[in-house]
């Protein structure tokens, strides 16, 4: 018979052994630690979205200038002002030649939400397609730069 108690109730203090789990400390550094890196990465990330923004609007304008190449074969003219970008989806009144949709559908706003602005003739070739960009206003830089049809 033994007079040593297997069970760790009656062990001493000293011979349990420690629990599992973490301190509040190690939590703190944790947290610390991804703070850290949401500070570093953020705004790289929001850069970068920016810059998509941009893309998927010089993407857009070039998809327009298809799609207005074609109507243009078809009628021997691009739409006028307007007529504008809504003629590659719906046929204007009075066009018998029309063979569209010259797009499969019309995207009417931007990135940032607003639309894009289409001359027929345009200061800068046979039409102009703009977007104003982040800050909403013509010319701009950086972010806030304008996206062209002729850049």
């Amino acid at each position: 018979m033994s007079l040593k108690s297997d069970s760790p109730e009656k062990q001493p203090i000293a011979h349990r052994k420690r629990q599992a789990g973490f301190t509040l400390l190690e939590l703190l550094i944790v947290v610390i630690i991804l703070g850290l890196l949401a500070a570093l990465v953020g705004p790289r990330l929001f850069g970068t979205l920016d810059k998509a923004k941009h893309q998927i609007a010089k993407t857009q304008i070039e998809l327009f200038a298809s799609g207005l190449d074609m109507f243009r074969l078809d009628l021997g003219r691009y739409p006028t002002t307007d007529e504008g970008l809504e003629a590659l989806v719906n046929p204007p009144e009075g066009l018998e030649r029309w063979n569209g949709p010259y797009l499969e559908k019309l995207v009417s706003q931007d990135p940032w939400g607003r639309p894009y602005v289409y001359t027929s003739p345009g200061e800068h070739g046979e039409y102009d397609i703009i977007s104003l960009g982040l800050d909403g206003e013509p010319g701009g830089s950086g972010e806030g730069a304008d996206v062209t049809s002729w850049q």
